[in-house]
């Protein structure tokens, strides 16, 4: 294991991971979050940012776009931030997405989808849902992504759009995807000590905020169950010491059962969502080097672009 990544997960197990499991206020947790990122993530020098607003048949969904000072012609990225559906928000993924925005050269749309738990599921579904309609025309397409939590909003999306036969995105991506919220997979309690970041015991409570009583399995709330027939193709990465580690594995293997293309990056000891934390880690700048290949594999820039 390198210097940094031993320090980076040392640091997280010990604060980061200890102030989930302790803090049951959403409104501290969403402060803590963005204070620490606006010191901790930085973009790429030139980065342009610009709040907006997606709307489609009368509902509004805030959006922060993030754009790298060259573009070129192509999809745009919708991404939908993780943090439980209980906090984050997209200025605390602003660095990152700018980060992916300069690899490919294309813009990245990041949602302020609502939250829990004053608003419940479905409402993140139903913000996702508008944020794509409203740019699914875009030229050159949309390419969804997301993580943790937002990952798994990004293949409910996924799952959305091919049930009301909308236009596909080209492809869809997820860094630590919470795909399953039954939390029944082997890898939530073999890795509940390993895992970093994530307190396994807080899984129940950030759940209630969100399904208010709803079936977990439902494919909106749980996309591994979610119908993924002639969807385009899938990437994910997760961390192995995850303890959503199986949520990818266990989506990979139904979306292969389904016939859908994916491909699934298994890293070894690395923190939830670690591409974060790029400004720190090799592995996370070469995780976004990876993503972007894929990414303009899907759409490769012209020639005169």
């Amino acid at each position: 294991m390198s210097l940094r990544k031993h320090l980076i997960n040392l640091q997280l197990r010990l604060f980061e991971k200890t102030h989930i499991a302790r803090c049951k206020d959403p409104d501290k947790l969403r402060r803590s979050f963005d204070f620490k990122a606006k010191w901790f993530f930085h973009p790429p020098r030139g980065s342009r940012f610009e709040n907006s607003i997606l709307s489609h048949n009368g509902a509004d969904v805030p959006v922060l776009w993030a754009r790298a000072p060259k573009l070129r012609e192509g999809p745009a990225l919708l991404y939908f931030h993780g943090g439980g559906y209980v906090f984050g928000s997209p200025q605390s993924y602003s660095a990152m997405l700018a980060q992916l925005s300069d690899r490919t050269g294309l813009p990245a749309c990041l949602p302020d989808y609502r939250l829990a738990p004053e608003h419940p599921f479905p409402t993140a579904v139903e913000d996702a849902l508008t944020s794509y309609q409203a740019i699914m025309d875009h030229p050159g397409g949309v390419v969804i992504g997301g993580d943790s939590a937002g990952g798994g909003l990004a293949l409910a999306l996924l799952a959305e759009i091919i049930a009301r036969d909308l236009p596909k995105p080209k492809g869809t991506f997820a860094f630590s995807p919470l795909t399953d919220m039954t939390f029944s997979s082997d890898s939530f309690a073999n890795n509940a000590r390993s895992d970093v970041v994530l307190p396994a015991q807080s899984a129940d409570v950030m759940a209630e905020m969100y399904l208010r009583g709803a079936d977990p399995r439902d494919p909106r709330a749980s996309p591994l169950f979610a119908d993924f027939t002639n969807a385009p193709p899938v990437w994910l990465a997760v961390g192995d010491t995850e303890i959503l580690l199986d949520d990818s594995r266990n989506s990979a293997a139904a979306l292969r059962k389904q016939g859908v293309e994916v491909t699934l990056t298994e890293a070894r000891n690395l923190p939830h969502v670690w591409p974060l934390f790029h400004g720190y880690l090799p592995e996370a700048r070469q995780t976004l080097d990876e993503l972007s290949g894929w990414i303009t594999a899907l759409s490769p820039p012209t020639s005169d672009s």
